[in-house]
Formats: structure tokens, C-alpha cells, sequence
């Protein structure tokens, strides 16, 4: 079985489980952020442990990407992974896929110098398709993997986030 094959019988699957049971496809991601040496953080979820910092000039150590990496590097790779899924459901043979992800942003809103949203000023993302299908065939699965994305759909529209603190006191009773 080649790769196309394994995705589009894993998808189909996962089509059908979810249609006759919608629970399943409800849950929630858990990571743990965790600061280890000044700004450096490292970050955990499952098996998986990945280290953010920030660079030098911003006080950090230089000891892993920016939060905003990760941040565009999910957006890129859930596209990206989403194209090929939806490739494979329709039978469109790709060759090779990139997704390119700017980010225009401007550091002063993070360093309140500057009255802005400290986010993204504006998100574009570039696709590369190397197919032989047509155009129109092409544009339409991406359509449809776009209008299915998680993380376009994170970047593009408000979130509902609740803050919740726990403060752990360092005073020492007597």
C-alpha cells in the first residue's frame, strides 16, 4: 500500500467512525509550559518536548525557536498535512507540497512601546503544488481543506481563551 492509499483509507475511517459517533472526534490537547533558565521555557504534551526562548536582544538564551515559530509552523504544517488529506480522499496525485506562512508583526505592541494588538498585523500563506491534475480540481480540494483547517481557523478567528490561576504562596508559616 503506498503512502496516498494509507491516508485515504486512514481518513475514510476516520470520515465514517466520526459520522456515526461524533463524540469520538471531541477532546482536549493538554501542554505544559514550563520556564527552566530565564526565558528559555520548555514545553510538553504526550511524549513529545520542545524548547521556546527568545533571542538574546530580548533578554532570552537563544535555546530554541520563538513562540511565534511555533506558532506559524502549526499553521503551516496543519495546512499542509491537511492538502494532502484531502489529496488523497480526492484521488489528486501531488507530486510536492509547500506552504509557505508570513507574518507581518511589529515588536513594539510586545514591548508596549507602541499602542497595537501585540499579534500578527496580517497572516499570508503561499501554497507550491507540483500535479498533474487540473487547476480547477487543485483550487477546489484546497478550498475545501481550508474551509476544514483547525489552525487556519485558530488564526483567523477570535478564540474564546479563559485564563485561570493557581499562585502557589512562598511564605513560610510560623
Amino acid at each position: 500500500m503506498n503512502t496516498t492509499e494509507k491516508i485515504k483509507i486512514a481518513f475514510e475511517r476516520s470520515e465514517k467512525a466520526l459520522s456515526l459517533r461524533p463524540a469520538l472526534g471531541q477532546g482536549t490537547g493538554t501542554s505544559i509550559a514550563r520556564i527552566k533558565n530565564g526565558l528559555t521555557c520548555e514545553i510538553v504534551e504526550g511524549p513529545w518536548k520542545l524548547v521556546a526562548d527568545m533571542p538574546e536582544q530580548a533578554g532570552g538564551n537563544m535555546a530554541g525557536p520563538t513562540p511565534g515559530v511555533y506558532g506559524r509552523a502549526a499553521l503551516g504544517s496543519c495546512l499542509a498535512i491537511g492538502y494532502m488529506m484531502r489529496a488523497a480522499k480526492f484521488n489528486v496525485l501531488i507530486k510536492s507540497l509547500e506552504v509557505e506562512v508570513q507574518a507581518d508583526y511589529d515588536d513594539g505592541a510586545l514591548f508596549g512601546t507602541i499602542d497595537l494588538y501585540p499579534g500578527y498585523l496580517q497572516v499570508r500563506y503561499i501554497v507550491t503544488i507540483e500535479s498533474d491534475s487540473p487547476e480547477e480540481r487543485i483550487l477546489s480540494l484546497l478550498d475545501e481543506a481550508d474551509k476544514h483547517s483547525p489552525y487556519l481557523d485558530v488564526f483567523s478567528r477570535g478564540q474564546d481563551c479563559a485564563r485561570q490561576v493557581r499562585i502557589i504562596s512562598l511564605k513560610h508559616s510560623s
